[in-house]
């Protein structure tokens, strides 16, 4: 299953579900440690209807510099996959390194398979790659969710409804039974004792069937086992009736055959019940560390997540050094203001027209897309800078790079998500964000840090400046 489809094993609704079918205390401390806050708070996750826009409503306003003669229209893309392997954390090891949940929202990896907060240029190094062609380089930004909290917490209400109607019916279908059984119980003295052993019996079975609902949530139950108790009950009556006075031995084997049916038919509920319950911990243990204050719903996985490197509008590119590391957008707009952020979301059909601050709502559910430029100049001496900054630039309106500064292959990538369209309409995705930043779709960002080989690097200047389509 993919995460387009539910990545989480459990969605909010399923988290909710599970605890309200289990046992009221155990279960919903679970719930509460594997959710944002109380349902309230947990409705107050999403984005606000205000940052979403109808793009439809937007003039054009993507401007793209005039090709100079000398430009490098060559391409080199690169394919490392949708992160389906799942590689989350809330680490920045470019921006917040050696801190664990630094970024306090998940982002997506793809490319390196080591990176986490303690990345270094060594580890990195030495690290796989989702890449198809070994390029080792950290590519992550941060998970799109979709979050129906209000719908989830009403349909979690429900299902709770629904269990405890179901909790309440089945010691009365499980007494109606062994009434039905001991009614064929009628006939002299073997009924008689048909009768004792299987009263003992109905007592035995209802008994386990309390203490089985307090040890386990009622939802992981199986119904089969207590079903067959209470048929083979009835069975073992109507033959009592049958053996009349002479049948007491015979009767007395019955009964002791139905104990042992019903004991081996709880130890496999106990089994079943036992196992079911292990495996929904582990989701909800699972899903508690993928979701984060503030952040939470279903995590989108792309539809496609496209790596690009451009050339330049006015010459030819030079080789990024290794380990060079570059940002793009800024994560803390609250606090750093707008020097840095970029409008980064469009929709399918709209991309060389339309680039939004806002959350896009695609005309008949068209697909959405986050469309990332990075910078494409670099001072020519340093792979880093004390803000992550001030060591790359963006080229100008006319794509010339500034005093000093080299034109370098300028990466784009480019994430699309199929967003059902009543979703969009609804308001119900969201970027993962710092907390205080509430989903702002302006604070949507990316980081990269290059670790190709020299031969991966030289392939892909060749490939720009040489005017060429190239794919790995």
């Amino acid at each position: 299953m993919t995460r387009s489809q539910g990545r989480h094993s459990f969605s909010r609704r399923a988290k909710l579900t599970a605890g309200m079918t289990g046992l009221a205390l155990t279960v919903g401390l679970a719930v509460a440690f594997t959710t944002t806050g109380d349902q309230g708070e947990a409705r107050a996750d999403g984005a606000d209807k205000s940052l979403f826009v109808d793009i439809t409503t937007v003039k054009p306003n993507v401007k793209t510099p005039k090709a100079q003669q000398d430009a490098t229209t060559g391409t080199f893309t690169v394919d490392c996959g949708l992160n389906e392997n799942k590689h989350f954390n809330g680490d920045n090891f470019i921006a917040a390194p050696g801190v664990n949940n630094g970024a306090e929202h998940l982002h997506d990896y793809v490319g390196n398979l080591t990176t986490d907060a303690n990345s270094s240029n060594q580890s990195l190094q030495a690290g796989g790659t989702t890449c198809a062609n070994g390029d080792k380089s950290a590519y992550f930004w941060p998970v799109i969710r979709i979050d129906k909290g209000e719908e989830e917490a009403a349909a979690g209400g429900d299902a709770a409804a629904d269990g405890d109607a179901a909790a309440s019916a089945q010691p009365s279908a499980t007494n109606q039974n062994g009434q039905n059984g001991q009614r064929g119980q009628r006939g002299g003295q073997g009924d008689q004792q048909g009768d004792r052993q299987g009263g003992n019996q109905q007592g035995g079975n209802q008994r386990d069937g309390q203490n089985g609902q307090q040890d386990k949530p009622q939802g992981f139950q199986r119904d089969n086992g207590q079903n067959d108790n209470d048929n083979q009950q009835q069975r073992n009556g109507q033959q009592g009736g049958r053996q009349g006075q002479g049948g007491k031995d015979q009767a007395a084997k019955d009964s002791a055959a139905a104990g042992s049916n019903a004991a081996d038919a709880n130890a496999g509920q106990d089994a079943n019940a036992d196992a079911d319950a292990a495996q929904n911990e582990a989701n909800l243990g699972k899903d508690a560390a993928e979701d984060l204050p503030g952040n939470d719903g279903v995590i989108q996985e792309p539809k496609a997540a496209d790596i690009t490197f451009r050339g330049s509008p006015v010459g030819d590119v030079v080789a990024m050094p290794k380990f060079l590391k570059i940002l793009y957008g800024d994560a803390k707009r609250s606090i750093n203001g707008d020097k840095n952020t970029k409008a980064s979301w469009t929709c399918a059909g709209f991309e060389d027209k339309v680039l939004l601050d806002k959350y896009p709502i695609c005309p008949n559910g068209a697909a959405v897309k986050r469309i990332h430029d990075f910078p494409g100049c670099w001072d020519g001496k340093n792979t880093d800078s004390a803000n992550h900054r001030d060591h790359v630039a963006f080229a100008d309106a006319n794509g010339q790079c500034g005093n000093g500064f080299k034109a370098i292959p300028q990466l784009r990538i480019t994430l699309t998500y199929d967003i059902p369209a009543d979703v969009q309409r609804n308001a119900q995705y969201k970027v993962d964000s710092f907390p205080a930043e509430e989903h702002d779709p302006l604070t949507d960002h990316d980081d990269f840090a290059n670790v190709m080989s020299d031969q991966i690097m030289n392939r892909l200047v060749d490939c720009i400046n040489g005017n060429k389509t190239c794919k790995e």
